[in-house]
């Protein structure tokens, strides 16, 4: 993955992690992402969330209409990923679990 990250890529990176208000995040990621792909993002954090607290597949896939193979990625990211997601999960206040 790091042949992703790119002049333009920390050009992003610099611009989010700089903005702090709410508001002007969201009209940055309306400008850059189409509405379902905010939506999928978001969800994939809600996904992490839930597995964090040792929810189900089953239960996860009905309370977010995310696909198993959403889940099982997201599984995989939690446990053996970079800590993006823990990262998130500790901003957002939840300890992923071990």
């Amino acid at each position: 993955m790091t042949d992703i990250r790119t002049p333009d890529v920390d050009d992003l990176l610099r611009v989010l992690a700089t903005m702090d208000n709410p508001d002007e995040i969201f009209a940055l990621l309306e400008d850059l992402f189409t509405v379902r792909e905010i939506r999928e993002t978001s969800q994939r954090l809600g996904v992490a969330r839930l597995l964090a607290a040792g929810k189900s597949y089953a239960a996860i896939e009905a309370e977010t209409g995310a696909s198993a193979t959403t889940i099982a990625r997201v599984s995989k990211c939690l446990s053996y990923g970079t800590g993006g997601y823990k990262a998130a999960l500790d901003i957002l206040g939840q300890e992923p679990s071990e």
